[in-house]
């Protein structure tokens, strides 16, 4: 019986073991032994020529430059804005429930429908060149062209304002009032006590909001897909794109290689906020 209640927990364990071990653990190891083999079937170790290859095409160079572009304009307008959005929500207890409530709402909308209403926005003959016509400008082919860049990283704000809004309020109203009563004796000013109070109070969260943005700026694919297909604009050609194509293409040594050096870009991206979140709680 003492037996039988001392192995009760790797029982109940089992089955999300054996499905992670089936459906993540082992398709990975796989994927790393076609990133170090020429072929897919019956192939021979081949080194690092699966990755020298990758990272001299340039259809790769592309998407990667574009990904690191737009995580690099995406992720801290999003923070900062979230951030603002987030003081002024506080600030106004029954309009900033209802501020908040809308700003929930795109979290909740499937990918699929927002698209087609985006696709109504931004088309060549959609509202917003209609609107630019109609005050004598020059309609815009907004998917098509290099503005395309500024249409993603508006649906990306969109989407994702929402979830790091309640985190930064959820943190905002933690800060003891204590904190804000005594610099304001001491004669600070509201900027002062921003960086002097609110923001390192709130430097766990903030690192926390940006590995959740980080994670979901690759989410974004999804929406450039459906808006523009395999091959959008070159402006938004993504890591993500590249690595689909490869699948479609069946080049599976490539694919491989590429998934392997982005989660290690993530992993250490991810590891050093984490130390850095170590270093900065309280």
């Amino acid at each position: 019986m003492k037996a039988i209640k001392r192995h009760a927990g790797l029982v109940f364990l089992f089955p999300s073991l054996a499905g992670m071990i089936v459906f993540y653990l082992w398709p990975f190891l796989r994927s790393v032994g076609y990133a170090f083999t020429d072929k897919t079937i019956n192939g021979e170790f081949s080194g690092l020529s699966n990755f020298i290859s990758l990272v001299s095409g340039k259809s790769y160079q592309i998407g990667v430059i574009n990904t690191l572009i737009f995580i690099g304009l995406s992720l801290p307008g999003g923070l900062a804005l979230s951030l603002i959005l987030s003081l002024c929500v506080n600030s106004f207890k029954k309009a900033g429930k209802l501020a908040m409530l809308l700003l929930l709402i795109p979290l909740a909308l499937p990918s699929g429908s927002t698209v087609f209403f985006w696709k109504s926005v931004f088309s060549a003959k959609g509202a917003l060149n209609a609107m630019l016509v109609h005050f004598g400008q020059a309609p815009v082919d907004w998917l098509d062209t290099s503005a395309s860049r500024v249409v993603i990283i508006a649906i990306y704000l969109w989407k994702s304002l929402g979830y790091s809004i309640v985190l930064f309020s959820s943190a905002l109203r933690s800060i003891p009032k204590e904190y804000s009563e005594a610099s304001s004796i001491d004669g600070a000013g509201a900027i002062s006590r921003l960086f002097l109070i609110t923001l390192p109070c709130l430097a766990p969260t903030i690192i926390l909001a940006t590995i959740m943005g980080l994670i979901n700026s690759f989410k974004i694919f999804k929406e450039i897909y459906v808006l523009t297909g395999s091959y959008p604009n070159e402006s938004i050609y993504m890591t993500q794109h590249f690595l689909n194509n490869m699948f479609t293409a069946l080049n599976y040594q490539k694919l491989s290689a590429a998934t392997m050096l982005l989660a290690l870009a993530v992993s250490l991206v991810s590891q050093g906020l984490f130390w850095l979140e170590r270093r900065v709680s309280p």
